[in-house]
């Protein structure tokens, strides 16, 4: 089947621009020249079908309108709901179907068939402000002469503190480099991502063995085995939704999905005396948020011997006068300790 055929063929539900459900090839460079947008937006839909008008919409009103838009139906499970949702969109995007692999292998197969020189990342859960692409072209377009850049955003839905903004709680500071990212003081929200499209090749894609934190890798990987350049805006360009079941709504799953990118990071050859430093005092650090935070939740559960087992692993990893206060509480006044815990999070 050719690539025309691919994009052309009909879903037999629907009548949506649809792709077979195999992994797809690169478009042919020849091909992806002619007549070619200058911005792929790619979209993976998974769960989201009570987002995914909006999140179309916000692409629709863009300022900047030399585009086209992939969306890959990653296997979700409603997925008839998901077409009829998408149905009055289909003049306008290309719709891609394939076994569920994951939020990676969702945009792997959207960068493949992607045309333009430059990618834009929109989860399906999302929002674009109008002016998120004509605002991140200008960027990635100028003197920096960046691979990727990205930018702040404004936190919303169920479980989000109204008004905060993606670099209130993950902050970007200074140069986005290899060493900054796996420290954390710069942060890369995927949604208000722009990448030139060889850059993200150039470094391998996504790795889909990672089912969390598959972006942070490549982010990395960009950095520093590609020597691609990250840049940042500090603009709100984007609507970020935080909503039970997903990944920014369990700082814990999170974590652990950096935690076993960074543990494959350390394992690579040639990195410096600094860089390995990053890694190491990272992880540490993660692994003790990590059990702080599963000790809240076991001590707001009632389940003490729990918590006061995973406080006293943060403690492997981190001396805190606070986590032995906590720990000679628990020992002595647990009921007191929980009340005081859920003052604390109310």
């Amino acid at each position: 089947m050719s690539d025309d055929e691919r994009l052309d063929s009909r879903s037999p539900s629907t009548g949506l621009n649809t792709a077979v459900e195999r992994e797809a090839p690169p478009v042919a460079e020849a091909a992806r020249r002619a007549g070619a947008p200058v911005v792929s937006v790619v979209i993976p839909a998974y769960g989201v079908v009570s987002f995914i008008r909006e999140a179309l919409e916000s692409v629709l009103a863009q300022t900047f309108r030399d585009y086209e838009v992939i969306v890959v139906n990653d296997g979700s499970p409603d997925a008839r709901d998901l077409e009829q949702e998408l149905e009055p969109f289909r003049e306008h995007i290309v719709y891609v179907r394939q076994d569920n692999r994951g939020a990676g292998g969702a945009r792997n197969s959207g960068l493949r068939l992607a045309r333009g020189s430059l990618v834009a990342f929109l989860d399906g859960d999302d929002a674009w402000l109008p002016n998120h692409l004509e605002a991140q072209l200008a960027l990635i377009r100028g003197d920096g002469g960046y691979d990727l850049v990205y930018a702040n955003g404004v936190n919303f839905g169920e479980r989000a503190l109204g008004g905060t903004t993606c670099m209130d709680t993950n902050p970007s500071e200074g140069t986005a480099t290899f060493e900054s990212l796996v420290r954390g003081t710069c942060s890369v929200t995927m949604s208000t991502v722009v990448a030139r499209r060889e850059a993200l090749f150039r470094a391998g894609l996504f790795d889909e063995n990672f089912r969390n934190s598959q972006d942070f890798d490549l982010w990395l990987r960009l950095a520093r085995l590609s020597g691609a350049r990250v840049g940042y805006q500090r603009s709100v360009l984007i609507r970020r939704r935080v909503r039970e079941g997903s990944l920014a709504s369990d700082p814990i799953r999170s974590l652990e999905g950096e935690l076993e990118v960074l543990e494959a990071a350390r394992g690579w050859r040639d990195l410096s005396t600094v860089e390995r430093t990053a890694i190491e005092e990272t992880l540490g650090r993660r692994r003790a948020e990590v059990e702080v935070l599963r000790g809240k939740r076991s001590l707001l559960a009632g389940e003490f011997e729990l918590a006061a087992r995973a406080f006293r692993a943060a403690l492997a990893y981190r001396d805190s006068w606070k986590l032995r206060a906590v720990l000679i509480s628990l020992r002595f006044a647990p009921q007191l300790t929980q009340r005081m815990s859920r003052s604390r999070s109310a």
